[in-house]
């Protein structure tokens, strides 16, 4: 099945569409819930005050197309920089492969949307590189980042990737710095500054991460072993692929890798830093995952252990889909 995904061809994008459908078949029975905190942001408010109520076939049709859209934008700038021995969809395909190992990761929530804002500041990012003059690009990237901290605050982990991939890519300069942390306050000074006119300075803690040491899950269930234990096996397998080729690399390939690898590391942190973030926060750290993960499917000329991964991951989706039908839906208790 891999070497469907192996090329760079348009009709590559319906095989794409189909096991989107395949890896949440779940959705057909079951429309994607929205999961939403009041307090997570303006995604969040967004979401809890247009998408509650909405018609299930339209909630299933939001998730799907968000789905593929990330995966389909994510494969072709990762292309595009050039982070891939030959051009493909198999980054695409483990995004949605990915995405259907969690319960929680099946729901229409904001890190779903936070998502298309962490893959266009990892490309700004990755632009640090080749530009002698980056004040502009410096602030633009402090933009997003206090903008999406704004939109969802489990987000604000990744000021800490913003600052570490500055020390990574560029030689430290202190005015680089202070540029990118006018970029991250700012977005909060027009907030508070439009607070404030209107009388409600106080409010402005509702609009502030809440950080606390949590455990997203009490009791280890099943399913949760089983997914957790194959996106294990599927990202260290990656990571051996990714080893054995990185020093082959030209320097600013190696250096993007090194920003993808320091993202998926401290994402990974959201879960149990965050109050009321759950597991759904950790569909953030897809973008990361699916980066490197693909890296078993793109790498190795023999498509043994390709194909087998692909199965065990898409079995993964299918146990997960089956979970979710058999507690929701009498007829598929057998």
């Amino acid at each position: 099945m891999v070497f469907l995904f192996r090329d760079k061809s348009v009709i590559n994008i319906l095989f794409l569409a189909m096991l989107s459908m395949v890896v949440h078949f779940h959705l057909f029975f079951q429309a994607p819930v929205v999961l939403a905190s009041a307090n997570d942001g303006f995604f969040a408010i967004f979401l809890r005050r247009w998408f509650t109520g909405l018609d299930p076939n339209l909630l299933f049709l939001i998730y799907l197309l968000t789905i593929l859209v990330q995966a389909i934008r994510l494969n072709m700038l990762l292309l595009e920089l050039k982070m891939f021995p030959q051009s493909g969809y198999t980054m695409a395909m483990s995004y949605i492969l990915l995405s259907g190992l969690m319960t929680q990761w099946c729901a229409i929530t904001p890190a779903l949307f936070a998502n298309f804002l962490l893959i266009w500041l990892f490309v700004k990012i990755t632009r640090l590189f080749n530009q002698p003059n980056p004040k502009n690009l410096l602030f633009n990237i402090g933009l997003i980042i206090g903008t999406t901290v704004l939109c969802y605050h489990p987000t604000a982990i990744m000021i800490i990737v913003v600052l570490f991939s500055l020390a990574i890519i560029r030689p430290f300069k202190l005015q680089e710095w202070f540029i990118l942390l006018i970029g991250i306050i700012l977005p909060y000074y027009f907030l508070g500054a439009g607070l404030f006119l209107n009388d409600q300075p106080g409010s402005i803690t509702r609009f502030l991460p809440n950080p606390g040491l949590v455990l997203p899950v009490k009791v280890a269930e099943p399913p949760l072993i089983v997914s957790s234990s194959l996106i294990l096996l599927s990202l260290l397998s990656g990571i051996i692929c990714w080893q054995q080729f990185n020093s082959r690399l030209v320097i600013q390939i190696r250096k993007n890798w090194s920003v993808m690898l320091l993202m998926g590391l401290i994402l990974l942190a959201v879960p149990f830093i965050f109050v009321d973030a759950g597991i759904q926060a950790a569909f953030l750290c897809l973008v990361p995952m699916s980066a490197f993960v693909s890296n078993s499917f793109s790498y190795p000329k023999r498509l043994v252990f390709p194909n087998l991964l692909f199965f065990l991951l898409l079995g993964g989706a299918l146990y997960n889909n089956w979970q979710v039908l058999h507690y929701n839906w009498p007829v598929f208790k057998f």
